[in-house]
């Protein structure tokens, strides 16, 4: 017998059609490319997503086709996101920082055939566009009249010419809610990227799950500033879910810097914002020298990478702000993990809330997750045996687009390439990247353990632990420190600053100073690059 309820699917349609009817007056801001503040409603994102999805229809493009975008995140981004999406083709944010062989690379295997860029990426389309072989339409995301005259770009159009012209009367389509709706591919540090195809459901479910009181608890009272990128996994869904809540939402346009983040929190009234440690350590070294709080600022999400214990504490104990640690993947959708403390947790002294908040979480509803062994076997959550991390849901991918890679799954669960425990409450950490672990004399060693406390030390910018080849022990850790400006430390006294902090064999056995780390397009340490910069090293003695 099948329970008798209304049968209607789960279309991302319909959370602007929900944020219109229900927030219609809820703000939207974003700091433009030209440099000014732009401020309208979630009544203005519907009616112009409306013109997106007609003006979409205008160029013939067919069900499921995709639409590319260049562009940071912004008012027109955002429309893109629901007029794409919810006309039935298919969303595909670009990241920008990727070199432009790899753009056009990803460009093709999409098979995109429109391309929406901000102008401040002019440069970087004018370098790949001849290598776009299926792209029909380039749009610039612009006035008219700040259209360039010689683009050197066949038949672009300005994005306000391109919807204006349209009527906003568009009934949004009825479909299967497994449709696909938009795609992120893989950061491909080995190989070609690989595509995550997301479905209207699995988009919708990310949403509802997101917005949970213990996972990002957000709500109508919120003013959200994702500094998490909206080409980087669709925001982590702070889109979807602001609409779902009628959150007011706060975009940072290309003014990453720490100054302008800081002065937007404070202008805007920002109570909760998101983004990878990278982009806060920037504004943490604005706001310490010139002695500045926030006044609205009462919560984080910090992903992408482990956020270091000192950079929580300084969030908590010098500006009153709680760090939610959070992790997942573009195959993720990409939440599986946040950390927030359970009832019980709440009477426990400071410091050992800490040791839970340092880890990265309990699995949100919707996720499953498992650590195995070498033998494929499930490990007991003691939170001391280190596994390889394997997750299951409804908005974690089965497949890569185009079958890439064959199947990713074991006995239905996706390796997640990370190495991790599970404590019996539950709570995730990572430990490493499996093919980043440091094994040592048969132990493993875990590189983020070792970064973390280097980065507490007050003279270095940012640290990274890799393996060395030895002898005896088959791997010895050594770290790669990047000082900060006007900072003196010694390789001495790095090492010292070790001692009681970890056991004496897991201490590093050098430091070698490096005027940078190589990053990743989504800011993540490229140890694959710095090995390769280190290739000569010896361990001394050795």
């Amino acid at each position: 017998m099948l329970g008798l309820m209304q049968n209607q699917p789960l279309l991302i349609s319909s959370l602007i059609e929900f944020a219109e009817r229900h927030h219609g007056d809820a703000e939207i801001v974003s700091r433009r490319v030209e440099g000014d503040l732009h401020r309208y409603t979630y009544k203005d994102v519907a009616y112009r997503s409306r013109q997106v999805a007609r003006a979409l229809d205008g160029l013939k493009l067919a069900f499921s086709d995709r639409v590319a975008t260049l562009a940071w995140n912004g008012y027109r981004h955002l429309e893109l996101y629901y007029g794409v999406s919810g006309s039935g083709r298919v969303l595909h944010t670009i990241n920008p920082r990727l070199h432009p062989d790899q753009i056009g690379w990803i460009a093709n295997h999409a098979e995109d055939q429109v391309l929406c860029f901000d102008l401040s990426f002019l440069p970087l389309v004018q370098a790949v566009h001849g290598k776009c072989t299926t792209i029909k339409h380039y749009i610039a995301l612009c006035d008219a009249d700040k259209l360039p005259a010689d683009s050197g770009i066949p038949n672009l159009q300005s994005y306000e010419s391109w919807i204006g012209a349209q009527a906003s009367d568009y009934a949004w389509p009825q479909f299967d809610e497994n449709t696909a709706s938009s795609m992120c591919y893989t950061s491909g540090t080995t190989g070609h990227p690989k595509a995550a195809l997301y479905s209207h459901r699995s988009t919708l479910l990310h949403a509802y799950a997101a917005a949970l009181p213990d996972v990002m608890c957000l709500s109508a009272r919120d003013s959200i500033l994702p500094v998490v990128p909206m080409f980087h996994v669709n925001a982590w869904g702070i889109p979807y879910s602001a609409a779902l809540t009628g959150a007011k939402l706060v975009f940072p346009g290309p003014a990453m810097d720490g100054k302008s983040v800081y002065e937007l929190i404070e202008a805007e009234k920002v109570t909760y914002a998101a983004g990878v440690p990278t982009v806060w350590q920037m504004m943490l070294g604005h706001m310490k020298p010139a002695g500045l709080k926030f006044s609205t600022l009462r919560r984080t999400v910090i992903g992408g990478s482990a956020c270091p214990p000192a950079m929580i504490a300084a969030f908590n104990d010098d500006y009153g702000v709680e760090v939610l640690h959070a992790w997942g993947m573009t195959e993720m959708s990409p939440l599986g993990t946040l950390c927030t403390l359970k009832n019980k947790h709440l009477a426990m002294p400071k410091d050992e809330q800490m040791k839970i908040r340092l880890k990265q979480g309990r699995a949100i509803y919707g996720v499953d997750m498992k650590i195995v062994g070498e033998d494929g076997r499930e490990i007991a959550w003691d939170g001391k045996a280190y596994g390889d991390l394997h997750v299951k849901g409804p908005w974690i991918i089965a497949e890569y687009f185009k079958g890439e890679g064959g199947n990713p799954l074991v006995d239905g669960w996706f390796p997640t390439g990370d190495v991790a425990t599970i404590d019996p409450d539950g709570y995730m950490q990572i430990t490493d990247r499996s093919k980043d672990v440091i094994k040592s004399g048969g132990e493993w060693i875990s590189s983020i353990d070792i970064e973390n406390i280097a980065v507490a030390h007050p003279a270095v910018a940012m640290a990274a632990c890799i393996g060395v080849k030895h002898p005896k022990w088959d791997e010895r850790p050594i770290l790669a420190v990047v000082k900060k400006p006007g900072a003196e430390v010694t390789r001495e006294e790095l090492i010292k600053f070790y001692e009681g902090k970890t056991a004496k064999w897991q201490i590093p056995d050098d430091v070698v100073f490096v005027d940078a780390i190589p990053l990743g397009a989504t800011g993540k340490m490229l140890k694959t690059r710095l090995r390769e910069m280190l290739k000569d090293y010896k361990l001394p003695g050795v």
